[in-house]
């Protein structure tokens, strides 16, 4: 299999119901990650990585954030003459509520593309995977179907999480949806599924006609008329499916050994450049542990927290084990832990957030405190 005839197909708003406060203004995958980068330039970096040339993006709403930041392509090189990255909003204003209904009604997208077979790929998961290895998989198993997975506790946010067994070969025995698996490892599929485009809409259209809204039971029901393989991810894999997902990813980003395999410079994480000028530390400032993008000024004390680009730090403010986005204003002698902050928000001199681990503080965009 030949990556170019392969058809990336993202879900931009995957569980976006389990993160609301976060995606009230913007789809799943263009939430802010690591101070630059967005989940969406984790999913469009592995695929242009893997040789996939050709990308549509399905936004359910509030999709200007993700148009602004992914633009042409061009960031991902998914910009040339033989390449192509398509923002596809809902037709004639409608949304819909399955994914076999959003399949279908892409149709005209999908059989227009010239490729063979369909990556489908979900938005919130933030990982460095290559692709070629699963084609490779896949052909050499005469696979119809090939679905990734992670071995690992389940997260919280997934109400009906599909997990699977396999044998040593990878050929999947069983599927599961919603097991009782409380905090043992399971082999959970996070909706990452290679398959065939002319056999994905064969039974999209079949279970459209039966009135069988739900692809987790279709990915359950074909391994009883397909031959499907499981692919492990055996790298570092986030899922966002909660604020505290999304909270532990963010400070799992200061651990070295995370950042070396999620940022390998050998297939490189690549996002919108937005030029500034570099971060001032001024003289009563003090750093530790923390990620700082450009553009920041620091005046006061940070540790343990993610900045944004733009963020400024007032003289006497101390804070802590804090996600800080885009352009945030944090006044003089204030005292934050365990918060989480949107952009363009600004927090007046002087006040006192404290939340925890387990339970951050989230501050909505634009908001004054």
């Amino acid at each position: 299999m030949r990556s170019n005839d392969v058809l990336g197909f993202v879900f931009a708003d995957t569980l976006s119901e389990k993160i609301p406060e976060l995606a009230a203004s913007r789809t799943t995958a263009s939430v802010p990650i690591g101070g630059k980068y967005r989940l969406i330039d984790f999913v469009l970096s592995n695929m242009s990585n893997s040789g996939i040339n050709n990308v549509g993006v399905v936004a359910k709403s509030n999709y200007l954030s993700l148009m602004d930041h992914v633009g042409s392509g061009s960031a991902y090189d998914l910009s040339k003459r033989r390449s192509n990255l398509t923002i596809l909003p809902p037709y004639g204003g409608k949304t819909f509520s399955s994914y076999v209904e959003t399949i279908y009604n892409m149709h005209g997208y999908i059989e227009s593309c010239r490729e063979e077979y369909v990556l489908l790929a979900p938005g919130n998961i933030a990982t460095n995977i290559d692709y070629t290895e699963v084609f490779d998989f896949h052909s050499k198993n005469n696979s119809d179907i090939t679905l990734i997975y992670k071995k690992g506790v389940v997260h919280s946010g997934y109400e009906r999480p599909i997990t699977l067994e396999a044998d040593a070969d990878g050929k999947v025995k069983q599927i599961f949806i919603k097991p009782e698996t409380s905090q043992e490892e399971v082999n959970q599929v996070y909706g990452t599924v290679l398959i065939r485009k002319s056999l994905l809409m064969e039974e999209i259209r079949n279970s459209l006609s039966l009135n069988q809204l739900d692809i987790k039971r279709l990915i359950q029901k074909s391994i009883e008329k397909f031959n499907v393989y499981a692919f492990e991810n055996k790298g570092y894999c986030a899922a966002i499916s909660s604020i505290n997902d999304y909270f532990e990813f963010n400070m799992d980003l200061m651990k070295k050994e995370v950042r070396d395999e999620l940022f390998n410079p050998k297939h490189p994480i690549y996002t919108k450049v937005r030029d500034d000028a570099p971060s001032k530390y001024g003289l009563t400032s003090n750093v530790k542990n923390s990620i700082i993008a450009q553009g920041c000024v620091i005046e006061g004390e940070v540790e343990n927290c993610v900045l944004s680009k733009g963020v400024y730090i007032g003289e006497g403010a101390k804070v802590s084990n804090c996600i800080v986005m885009q352009d945030t204003k944090i006044g003089c002698n204030t005292n934050l832990n365990y918060v989480i902050i949107d952009k363009d928000v600004t927090i007046k001199d002087g006040r006192s957030l404290m939340g925890f681990d387990s339970y951050p503080i989230y501050i909505a965009k634009k908001s004054v405190v």
